[in-house]
């Protein structure tokens, strides 16, 4: 059960208790108990709502940021990654394969702030060897929710 619910819940946040105990072939309250103890748990961590801000008419700058650092004795990349997402302007940190260590998503309000952030807090940080900044342009889809309007088929309609 635990598991339909923690899907049901990513995908809406908005929790409807009676659709999903119908949908489980339970009652609400026990739906309400099990989604209390898994946010009890920390396995449900947290409720977000996603917004296309572009359609709000909200201006910012989201950047995706490669990282390379050299990881601490006895610590690893915990307490550089700790250093990293205490910034308030950090949306996202995550250790990665590849040839950069930490991927950091960070929102400011204009690209030259997201670039002093990289500049002025980043990049002086000991551990740091190394930075490449992408900025996003555009959302097509976010969190498994797609953010543009279907195109129509560009084909040339055939009859017989």
């Amino acid at each position: 059960m635990r598991t339909e619910i923690l899907k049901y819940i990513e995908k809406k946040s908005k929790v409807d208790l009676g659709e999903l105990a119908v949908m489980l072939g339970t009652d609400e309250v026990t739906v309400a108990n099990e989604i209390a103890e898994m946010e009890k748990e920390k396995i449900i961590c947290g409720y977000h709502t996603l917004i296309d801000w572009d359609k709000a008419g909200v201006e910012f700058v989201t950047a995706l940021i490669e990282v390379r650092v050299t990881p601490q004795r006895n610590q690893g990349f915990g307490k550089i990654a700790e250093r990293i997402y205490n910034y308030p302007e950090v949306t996202a940190v995550y250790l990665i394969s590849g040839a950069y260590d930490l991927l950091v998503t960070l929102e400011g309000r204009t690209l030259k702030e997201v670039s002093q952030f990289v500049t002025d807090k980043l990049s002086p940080l000991e551990s740091v060897l190394s930075t490449a900044t992408h900025f996003i342009l555009k959302k097509y889809k976010d969190h498994g929710t797609i953010l543009v309007e279907k195109t129509q088929s560009e084909r040339m309609l055939v009859t017989p």
